[in-house]
């Protein structure tokens, strides 16, 4: 099964070819729309007022906003709608292992992580050699 990451790939890339197809098959009126949309984006905007380096200064700023909104909402809003589903359901059900972390793998890393800590605490103050990680299967 594809996970989130992937389809979103999958449907960027589509979009993609299928804006250049357009722009192969139709240059004019793609080039004619998107003169079109910068006259809405430089009005809309009151840019036409600006100088080039205000305008460039604007465009910049509003672009690293745009981007990091994009990449937070890309990272963290798939996981925050699973933990919202998840006590959506908890609050249907009452059933509240769908609230505990229920991987293993994670069980696993929390585990072998409090054991390195552990480790490394106690060789620190006794100085004493650290006990070995345990390899998982």
């Amino acid at each position: 099964m594809l996970d989130s990451a992937s389809i979103s790939t999958i449907i960027l890339l589509g979009a993609a070819s299928a804006l250049l197809l357009v722009a192969m098959l139709y240059p004019s009126s793609l080039l004619r729309w998107l003169q079109r949309k910068r006259y809405q984006y430089e009005v809309t905007f009151s840019l036409y007022m600006l100088t080039a380096t205000e305008k460039f200064i604007f465009n910049s700023v509003l672009f690293l906003i745009l981007s990091l909104f994009i990449i937070a909402a890309s990272l963290y809003l798939p996981e925050h709608i699973l933990v919202i589903a998840n006590r959506m359901f908890y609050y249907f059900s009452g059933d509240d292992s769908t609230l505990k972390p229920g991987s293993s793998a994670q069980q696993l890393l929390t585990a072998s992580t409090s054991h390195i800590i552990n480790g490394a605490a106690t060789s620190f103050l006794n100085n004493a050699p650290a006990e070995p990680v345990p390899q998982a299967a």
